[in-house]
């Protein structure tokens, strides 16, 4: 199985960044696709980036475009999102999962523990 292990969440303040880190582990398949999600309270758990292992596709929900980049470090087995210009509507725990195939629903394989990112007004 796949073992995924998110980190760098935290408080920032509206306009802010923070970087989070999905670290992988384990026995993993190919191709294999790393999500990222978010959940906030008392909402459904919801689609943020996506990227195919190598690096030679990636994918962005509509609210993060232009703020948030995902990126992989093969050496280190480590997939990271880079958000910027943060807004409280950010504000949500933070999943990375591992999938055989690409999708847009929180229908993958393996799932990391969650990271809270709170962004205040």
């Amino acid at each position: 199985q796949v073992q995924l292990v998110e980190s760098g969440g935290g408080l920032v303040q509206a306009g802010g960044s923070l970087s989070l880190s999905c670290a992988v582990s384990g026995r993993t398949f190919s191709p294999c696709y790393i999500g990222w999600f978010r959940q906030a309270p008392g909402k459904e758990r919801e689609f943020v980036a996506a990227i195919r292992g190598g690096g030679t596709n990636v994918y962005y929900a509509d609210s993060v475009q232009g703020r948030f980049t995902i990126s992989g470090d093969n050496a280190k087995n480590t997939v990271y999102l880079q958000m910027n210009s943060l807004r409280p509507a950010d504000t949500a725990v933070y999943y990375c999962a591992a999938s055989r195939l690409f999708s847009y629903r929180d229908n993958y394989h393996y799932w990391g523990q969650g990271t809270q990112v709170t962004v205040s007004s």
